[in-house]
């Protein structure tokens, strides 16, 4: 049992089973929770395993690992509520208690000095997940556009993935945030069904419509960044050359303007 404690993926696979095991008691989980539940965990112990890739999780990490568990227990009930009545309220608290913690560890981080880029990438994708899970829920009522909301940021790394062009480096840029909290709010609204459906919809049409546009920005940035001026016009002669490195002087003012140190796209926080 120490061991478990002491190792983050493996004590998050047990305390999974347990937070299953506890649903099935309370509420009722059926083989399709089940199933996509220990799936979740056991695919997360072993990116978390590799992850650290010998290193131990900080008590930041500590934090992110509870909010991991909670949207376990999310994405087991989001898949047994194809088949029956969904747990509405279960839902919505496991899902309100996840959202409390968020910025929980990043505090925890900042004040014990143990921010690292993994524990910024380990909560960025847990957030990225919980969207994916809660537009899943949601669509089931509200029409299957909605998995676009938690499915563009995983479109977004399909292109990093097989562009070259979009491998390149964002400045960091606060309304990210200000996107990704919106669609945080606009999910779990739909998802306790506290408003009129027209109402809902609204709100799920705005939310993204911002996500558009702050997905729509990042990409427009990110090929002005990999095809300079001078290779978009053809440009071979001195001028040209000259041109280009004016330009790429300008983008790198810009660059420190914006602030200090740059995310890879890759990694860069959900919007």
């Amino acid at each position: 049992m120490v061991s478990v404690v002491r190792n983050g993926p493996l004590a998050g696979l047990f305390a999974q089973v347990t937070v299953l095991a506890a649903l099935e008691l309370s509420i009722g989980l059926d083989k399709p929770g089940w199933a996509v539940g220990v799936g979740y965990a056991t695919v997360t112990a072993v990116l978390l395993h590799r992850g650290l890739a010998g290193g131990r999780f900080g008590p930041a990490d500590w934090v992110t690992q509870a909010r991991t568990v909670l949207i376990g227990g999310v994405t087991a009930l989001v898949a047994d509520a194809f088949h029956r009545d969904p747990p509405v309220t279960a839902v919505a608290t496991l899902v309100v208690v996840a959202l409390l913690l968020d910025g929980v560890d990043g505090q925890v981080a900042r004040r014990t000095g143990t921010a690292s880029a993994f524990g910024a990438r380990f909560d960025m994708e847990i957030d990225s997940f919980l969207l994916l899970a809660l537009s899943v829920y949601v669509a089931r009522d509200h029409g299957a556009w909605v998995l676009a909301i938690g499915g563009m940021r995983y479109a977004f790394l399909l292109g990093i993935w097989t562009t070259g062009w979009m491998r390149g480096q964002l400045p960091p840029r606060y309304w990210r945030k200000v996107v990704a909290a919106v669609q945080g709010i606009a999910l779990v609204v739909a998802t306790a069904g506290v408003l009129p459906a027209p109402l809902t919809v609204a709100a799920l049409v705005a939310a993204l419509a911002l996500l558009v546009e702050s997905f729509g920005r990042d990409v427009l940035w990110l090929w002005h960044d990999g095809h300079p001026v001078g290779s978009r016009l053809g440009i071979r002669d001195g001028a040209g050359a000259a041109t280009v490195a004016v330009v790429s002087r300008q983008r790198d003012r810009d660059r420190v303007d914006a602030g200090h140190g740059y995310r890879r796209s890759a990694t860069s926080g959900a919007r």
